[in-house]
């Protein structure tokens, strides 16, 4: 199989415009709301994660198993989610989430949370991207690894989470060189903290470093306590409507 010997960097098969990735929402009983406005016509998506509990749990939920299927019939990909924990999570628990994930829910593909970053991470994540374009020969694949990684993780995916965190590092980060060798669509940036007033700076700063998918929200982590990513932003008809249109410098 080609997956398994090539290095050649692959490319988005979407040829993406500027949208919205989706890290993974609440429970869709705990967050009926936020499901039901990804589903919005014109709204731009690239992806959404699916989390059930902490992976694909333990059987099939039939609440995620709506909320995933209304996202697909409306042609958006469903991601998901896999954490590496970093690289300290065994091969074969991360295979079994994925195929739990391709034969429950027929996900699109998977974001691989918590991603190791380093050059020592390269062989066991090489070899799990690998196995998951197996499960799903023409699976969408994230690395996020929340900051700059060695640059040859680009060639095992489609995207990286090349940023993940607060609005106050976020505004004064700096982009990596070797990023310029590729094109928007590889990159993703997920922003909280973001304050209303700063949205369409946020949204530039994105463009100038070259990612094409992003999240932002005013939701905040409270000093570790809370994950900012669970709940829709409160201003999400202002980024339905900057990111569809485009912000220019």
């Amino acid at each position: 199989m080609p997956h398994l010997t090539s290095t050649r960097p692959r490319t988005s098969g979407t040829e993406l415009r500027p949208g919205v990735g989706v890290p993974g929402y609440a429970h869709p009983l705990l967050a009926p709301t936020e499901w039901d406005e990804l589903t919005r016509p014109g709204t731009p998506l690239h992806w959404v994660v699916l989390n059930v509990a902490d992976g694909p749990g333990a059987r099939p939920d039939p609440h995620c198993l709506e909320a995933a299927g209304r996202l697909r019939n409306a042609g958006v990909r469903v991601l998901g989610h896999l954490d590496t924990r970093y690289g300290t999570r065994k091969f074969e628990e991360l295979i079994s989430d994925a195929h739990r994930f391709a034969d429950w829910y027929q996900v699109d593909g998977f974001l691989l949370d918590r991603c190791p970053a380093d050059h020592v991470g390269l062989p066991e994540v090489r070899r799990t991207v690998a196995t998951l374009r197996l499960i799903r020969d023409d699976a969408h694949i994230v690395l996020s690894h929340g900051i700059h990684p060695h640059p040859v993780y680009a060639q095992l995916a489609d995207q990286l989470v090349t940023f993940s965190g607060p609005w106050n590092d976020y505004r004064w980060s700096q982009v990596a060189e070797w990023t310029a060798d590729h094109p928007p669509e590889r990159f993703c940036h997920f922003v909280h903290g973001v304050p209303r007033p700063h949205l369409a700076e946020a949204l530039r700063i994105a463009r100038r470093q070259g990612a094409a998918t992003v999240w932002f929200t005013d939701r905040t982590d409270q000093g570790g306590r809370a994950d900012p990513w669970e709940t829709m932003p409160g201003y999400w008809d202002d980024i339905v409507s900057l990111v569809g249109t485009g912000v220019s410098e």
